[in-house]
């Protein structure tokens, strides 16, 4: 299939079934790349299988005041998806239940569910050990209701991720939109006046950085010294650790490479950086990613296209920890993202 026909399908492309049909085929322009689970089997992994349980990681909506460009949720202020109270209760007997060490909540703006603060302080009385909120900053200065989410974090000592694609404002305006870094570097000074991010103070509070193009993320490592370096310089704002994703080809990401005639060089650029040492520690080994219905997936990539658990347990109120554990973890091509370079997962590089 010639490259251009891809800008053709961009409509039949937005579909989740039919992006996890064009990925599971492993075709693309007029090559053909070897198939995930051939490549992991070269490797000596003929199937990946869950580990102990560690992250329950919950999506509580696709709503979000923000339209990036590189958003996989499709999320934005429009979406009308959100978890309810009654799907937070069973997730919370699940923690209960399984001794979940960390919970990690996603959206969209998960901090825009109605009922957002009421699950963190339920959670927080289990005892989590770490409650991850993955925000997207601009949500703390959107509205005077959310102006207090510092100061409610650090009550619930909240471990705050924070997504900021670059340091510099024209390149985080151009993902993201116009005044999103002026929003976050505001966001940033006060989650740190609260002690986020600063030297002995325990507070949590860490960056994601996610490429801009079709391209692959440098050394986390690299990008870290320099993001703290000039955050430091020209804002005097510190953060304690940074996270390299790689973008995966699906929804918004996957409209960009369409558009932009890369979709083929990207896939064989994952596809060519395919690291066996990567595969072990992927996300999905020891997560499990609740829906904002309650259905569950493997990993947050597969729960956008659709892929739930390999499980008759496929929903958060029949949980059954024996019988999850007992299943084969659903991959297709868009994998290649988790195990390229130095791998990828929502808490960075996996090597």
């Amino acid at each position: 299939m010639p490259v251009k026909s891809l800008s053709a399908r961009k409509n039949e492309l937005a579909d989740p079934k039919n992006q996890l049909k064009w990925l599971s085929n492993g075709i693309f322009g007029n090559g053909e790349l070897p198939l995930f689970h051939e490549k992991i089997a070269a490797a000596g992994v003929p199937q990946l299988r869950p580990k102990e349980l560690e992250i329950l990681q919950l999506n509580l909506g696709y709503m979000c005041n923000q339209t990036c460009s590189h958003c996989h949720v499709d999320a934005g202020p429009d979406r009308k998806e959100i978890m309810s109270r009654e799907t937070m209760i069973h997730c919370l007997e699940v923690i209960k239940k399984a001794g979940v060490a960390t919970l990690d909540l996603t959206g969209g703006a998960p901090e825009m569910n109605p009922n957002f603060r009421w699950f963190v302080e339920e959670a927080a009385k289990l005892g989590v050990d770490d409650i991850i909120v993955r925000s997207n900053l601009t949500i703390i200065t959107a509205n005077k209701k959310y102006h207090d989410l510092p100061q409610f974090f650090k009550k619930h000592n909240v471990h705050v991720v924070s997504s900021l694609p670059f340091y510099k404002k024209e390149k985080t305006d151009r993902q993201r939109g116009n005044g999103v870094f002026d929003r976050s570097i505001e966001a940033l000074k006060m989650l740190n006046n609260e002690g986020y991010g600063r030297e002995g103070r325990g507070l949590r509070l860490d960056l994601v950085y996610n490429p801009a193009g079709a391209f692959l993320p440098a050394s986390q490592e690299a990008l870290e010294k320099d993001f703290k370096k000039a955050l430091k310089q020209d804002f005097d704002i510190d953060f304690n650790s940074l996270f390299c994703i790689t973008n995966l080809p699906i929804s918004r990401f996957l409209e960009y490479l369409i558009a932009s005639e890369n979709y083929e060089d990207y896939m064989y650029a994952l596809v060519e950086a395919f690291n066996p040492s990567a595969v072990k520690n992927v996300m999905c080994t020891n997560t499990l990613s609740v829906g904002w219905d309650g259905r569950l997936y493997d990993c947050d990539f597969n729960q956008m296209l659709g892929m739930r658990v390999a499980s008759e347990v496929d929903h958060i109120k029949d949980f059954q920890k024996e019988k999850l554990q007992d299943r084969e973890i659903r991959i297709s091509q868009h994998c290649y993202g988790c195990t390229a370079g130095a791998g990828s997962s929502c808490q960075g590089s996996v090597t």
